[in-house]
């Protein structure tokens, strides 16, 4: 068993934005996330994810386009179901979409969507998107009521949200991968690839292979704090090396 590694480069540009937020479309402006990118994937990445948040705190519009460029993999746009970044998205065209709950208060993602209370925008933004030819993932909590509406929206792909299980240790942690397994389970079985990621790193990964079905999983700040010591082509791989 085994799964694909899709890299998040969001942290790449969080370092440039700390001192570039002003002029991050300049030239000679560093890190560049396309360069990242583009390491990630000689490290042997399926994907390249990028948040493309309201505040734009991270990545930013240029970003995105450049990406779905340069890249040889997929480009997979994490997003807010917002209407300015869904009309961004119809532009752009990456080959995936997740939608991700977002807050500006918060440092970074904070538990999954829930797909119940807003199922109505969900629904839209679904059929906008699967027209566009774009395939959507929910990013959700391992929660079978989520995994139901999300089945009930046809989403061709959920992301369970693994934060409480990168959190947790010793038996609250054995619970946690329990609760991921059950709910991989039940998404595998209504017809929805399963992928995952939220916290994960070199040493938590190895359990969350054991997920029924788990096709890919997502990760970010770990291999972008590990290619501080050996680069990001070499950060990928030790990562992929992992996972298959």
């Amino acid at each position: 068993m085994g799964a694909v590694l899709g890299v998040n480069i969001d942290h790449v540009a969080t370092v440039r934005q700390a001192r570039y937020a002003k002029n991050s479309s300049s030239i000679n402006v560093e890190p560049d996330p396309v360069e990242a990118a583009l390491a990630a994937e000689r490290g042997g990445a399926i994907g390249i994810t990028a948040h493309l948040r309201q505040d734009r705190r991270h990545v930013v519009d240029h970003d995105i386009f450049r990406l779905k460029e340069a890249i040889g993999t997929k480009l997979n746009l994490e997003m807010g179901n917002s209407p300015e970044i869904v009309a961004i998205a119809l532009k752009v065209l990456p080959a995936d979409v997740c939608l991700v709950p977002e807050s500006r208060e918060e440092v970074t993602t904070e538990g999954g969507l829930d797909c119940i209370a807003h199922r109505a925008a969900l629904e839209s933004t679904l059929k906008a998107m699967r027209d566009a030819g774009i395939r959507v993932s929910l990013f959700i909590d391992p929660e079978p009521g989520q995994i139901e509406a999300a089945a009930s929206l046809e989403a061709p792909v959920v992301e369970l949200h693994t934060g409480a299980y990168a959190e947790a240790s010793g038996v609250a942690r054995d619970a946690e991968l329990a609760r991921l397994i059950a709910a991989a389970r039940l998404a595998s079985e209504a017809g929805i690839q399963v992928n995952a990621g939220h916290g994960l790193n070199y040493v938590n990964v190895k359990p969350i292979l054991a997920l029924p079905k788990l096709v890919e999983l997502n990760i970010g700040h770990s291999i972008v704090s590990r290619s501080l010591f050996v680069g990001m082509e070499q950060a990928a791989r030790e990562m992929a090396a992992l996972l298959a």
